[in-house]
């Protein structure tokens, strides 16, 4: 448990850093996306903010998720941070849908941004969000992943800015700024429908992606005094923390130290398999088994 408070610990503080990080530099890009006329700016602003926001919601949810079982959450809060995941991808989503419908016009009608104003916010963008999305990069909860993939995108975004500010230096060619926009606001939207499916998977209590139920049972079957494995259940709290309930066959000539054994030698080698909570339910080979 000390291991899991830390490791909560840990992704709360880069949560808490990247939300700092991305708050500060949102109002400098409202204010010089305003200065540079440039739409690419101004969603990204708008965007940045978005960010926010749900890093703010994220900062709140990985609080609540280091708090233990109760009465009410007898898994305790683990899957708050799903919500929190879930809250990111809306805020993005309407972000993006905002960004597209503020672009489209300034397809037909292109107006000359201030590209030098540009190309400096873009630099300092690539910095910042850089900056931001190295202290969530080797995030396991879906929580951090989600507001992770938010940051690389961000990244990507400025890129895209930075080269097409430089091109419109040089060439007069203001429609770039329009379709950067709305190239970075599609982006944004396929890898949001990714997170959300990974999320709504998790909710759904669906198998975990990373575990194989055909090796748990090969595993088990493993174990000595174990006959047969069935009525196996995998599901996730979060991403990360997964629970399986299984019903293991042994003989009913076994001593309760030897189920003992059993039991403990299970649970040794499934935690070896990413499972953190097991739940073994034993029978023989004459019980008629009762399927949860």
């Amino acid at each position: 448990m000390a291991h899991s408070h830390h490791h909560h610990s840990h992704s709360e503080g880069n949560i808490k850093v990247a939300f700092f990080l991305n708050l500060g530099f949102a109002i400098i890009e409202i204010i010089g996306g305003l200065l540079t006329n440039s739409v690419a700016i101004l969603s990204d602003a708008l965007h940045d903010l978005g960010d926010s926001l749900s890093l703010g919601v994220s900062w709140y949810f990985a609080r609540i998720s280091q708090k233990g079982s109760n009465r009410d959450f007898s898994y305790g809060y683990k899957r708050f941070s799903v919500l929190g995941a879930l809250i990111n991808s809306i805020v993005l989503i309407t972000g993006s849908i905002f960004i597209v419908v503020e672009a489209i016009p300034r397809l037909l009608n292109p107006i000359h941004p201030d590209t030098s104003g540009m190309i400096l916010l873009a630099i300092g963008g690539v910095i910042v969000n850089g900056a931001a999305a190295f202290k969530l990069s080797h995030g396991k909860t879906i929580n951090e992943k989600a507001v992770y993939t938010h940051l690389l995108e961000d990244i990507l975004g400025w890129i895209a800015v930075l080269i097409g500010s430089i091109v419109m230096h040089f060439w007069d060619v203001p429609i770039i700024d329009p379709v950067l926009s709305i190239l970075i606001a599609l982006y944004i939207l396929f890898n949001v429908f990714k997170n959300l499916k990974e999320s709504f998977r998790i909710i759904l209590q669906g198998t975990p992606i990373d575990i194989k139920i055909d090796e748990i049972h090969k595993t088990i079957l493993g174990v000595p005094n174990v006959i047969d494995v069935h009525d196996c259940h995998i599901w996730s709290m979060d991403g990360e923390y997964h629970i399986l309930s299984i019903h293991l066959i042994v003989s009913s000539k076994l001593s309760l130290a030897e189920l003992r054994q059993i039991k403990v030698e299970s649970k040794s080698r499934l935690i070896s398999l990413g499972i953190n909570h097991t739940t073994i339910e034993f029978e023989t080979p004459e019980e008629k088994c009762e399927p949860c």
